[in-house]
């Protein structure tokens, strides 16, 4: 995955060069506030991000002044921690110095102390762990707020989804089938990712789907996710409209209903 990758992969929908995609719902509700036509079908799987810090950090609120290393501006890192900085009153464009390097990735700049945070996603906080290096400050898959709302959600170009709901809703039913492979069939699962060349490292595949809440996709609310995504993201000045204004523009819920109905657990 290139630095940029969370970008071009919201503008690829947008253009319609991609059709369907799994993306960190926030990331989207961005360029959907700026009028593209990007619409959210579904939710799909809570939590997998994890906030490492050094030792200077204990508290989200121990960011202010600190450095933190991502991909690039705009990348789902970068989105996640302002949001997560906002919601402790900070600042994220003042109060957090943000680090970027077309040549070292962000995992690399932490492990070598040369940032203070650090946003994870799997396999990444697994080695990190294995490795000892810095502690965990928020997982979005067991801390609160967090943990109440999808981290992933299906979203399409708009006009696809019109043009092709049939589709729309098939590739849906797929993902969350697979997302019910990983809860029942996990060392499968894994073993899968192995094979098809996703990772080299079964333990930890097999660790992120033991970690990751990917069980309860049914019990939560996609529009509670957008509402609380989108205040955050107003928080942090990154979007201008209100929550009603995105949920309205930007969502679709009709396949994710009938298929809780149809996949039922």
């Amino acid at each position: 995955m290139t630095s940029d990758a969370g970008l071009r992969q919201s503008a690829a929908i947008a253009t319609g060069e991609i059709d369907l995609t799994l993306h960190f719902s926030a990331p989207l509700l961005i360029p959907i506030d700026a009028g593209d036509k990007i619409t959210i079908v579904g939710g799909v799987h809570v939590g997998c991000f994890e906030l490492f810090g050094n030792e200077r950090i204990r508290t989200v609120a121990d960011l202010k002044g600190k450095t933190v290393g991502v991909p690039d501006l705009g990348t789902s890192p970068h989105v996640f921690v302002s949001t997560l900085a906002a919601h402790v009153g900070l600042d994220p464009t003042r109060d957090i110095k943000w680090i970027t390097s077309p040549s070292v990735s962000p995992m690399q700049l932490f492990a070598d102390g040369k940032v203070d945070a650090w946003l994870a996603f799997p396999p990444e906080p697994q080695k990190l762990r294995a490795r000892k290096i810095g502690h965990v400050i928020v997982n979005s898959s067991v801390d609160r707020p967090w943990s109440q709302y999808y981290c992933c959600m299906l979203a399409g170009n708009r006009e696809f989804i019109r043009k092709n709901p049939a589709a729309t809703k098939r590739v849906l039913r797929a993902m969350l089938k697979a997302t019910d492979f990983c809860v029942n069939n996990r060392a499968a699962a894994a073993q899968r990712m192995v094979d098809r060349g996703f990772t080299t490292e079964f333990d930890y595949a097999l660790q992120t789907l033991n970690e990751v809440p990917y069980n309860k996709w049914r019990d939560y609310n996609p529009e509670d996710t957008i509402r609380f995504f989108a205040l955050r993201l107003h928080e942090a000045a990154m979007i201008k409209s209100a929550p009603n204004k995105i949920i309205a523009e930007g969502t679709d819920w009709r396949f994710f209903n009938e298929l809780k109905r149809e996949l039922k657990g």
